[in-house]
């Protein structure tokens, strides 16, 4: 083979591994969302008993971040809601996540928030299988948004906090403003939707969103 021959064949591998990394840096992973708690340790030695340690059933995609075999029932005045899952590990605030549906079953009005932005939310009971525990604040709708890290915010030409618009294609495709960017050093590229949101447009675990803006 030639010297040309040579050169040509290695710019078409450029051009090739180019094309990958271009379709996989631009596609952004989904994570569907259903209602969920996050228990402080204090709520948790309430409703299970003191020092009790949540039981990990698997790896959530984000780092450090997992399903618990564990479920409470939340009630509010109108309504209650059995076999909520917890997420682990434990905070240092209980949050429920609910969906905009749950409210009207609830009795509840719950803000669109993002994780961790209680002050202001509404509370409810929590009731597990060594005691019940009414909570007055943490019942929030979570805010759509993406994780991603440093790195990636600075490919996507983003920063943590701004809001973006992200397209979704297929029969139901379209677009959902005011997503939040949350971008650190311990988070994984993922946008996480709501089973509400991502059923409006047909998305699943595999499906993929673009940052439109």
């Amino acid at each position: 083979m030639g010297k040309y021959d040579t050169l040509v064949e290695l710019l078409l591998e450029v051009v090739k591994e180019g094309g990958d990394i271009k379709e996989k840096d631009n596609s952004i992973p989904v994570g569907i969302s259903n209602r969920h708690i996050h228990l402080s340790q204090s709520d948790a030695d309430v409703l299970f008993g003191t020092g009790y340690k949540l039981t990990k059933t698997k790896d959530l995609s984000q780092p450090g971040q997992y399903a618990c075999q564990e479920t409470l029932t939340i009630c509010g005045p109108k309504g209650a809601i059995e076999k909520v899952r917890i997420l682990g590990p434990v905070r240092r605030e209980s949050q429920i996540e609910i969906l905009l549906a749950d409210c009207f079953k609830l009795g509840v009005t719950a803000p669109v928030r993002l994780s961790g932005d209680l002050e202001g939310s509404p509370g409810i009971t929590l009731v597990g299988p060594k005691g019940s525990i009414f909570l007055t604040k943490g019942l929030i709708i979570a805010q759509r948004h993406i994780h991603m890290s440093l790195a990636d915010a600075k490919h996507f030409c983003v920063k943590d906090g701004e809001e973006v618009t992200i397209q979704t294609t297929g029969l139901r495709g379209g677009t959902y403003t005011n997503v939040v960017v949350r971008a650190n050093d311990n988070s994984s590229l993922e946008c996480h939707l709501d089973t509400e949101e991502a059923n409006a447009m047909c998305l699943k675990s595999t499906s993929k969103i673009k940052i439109v803006k």
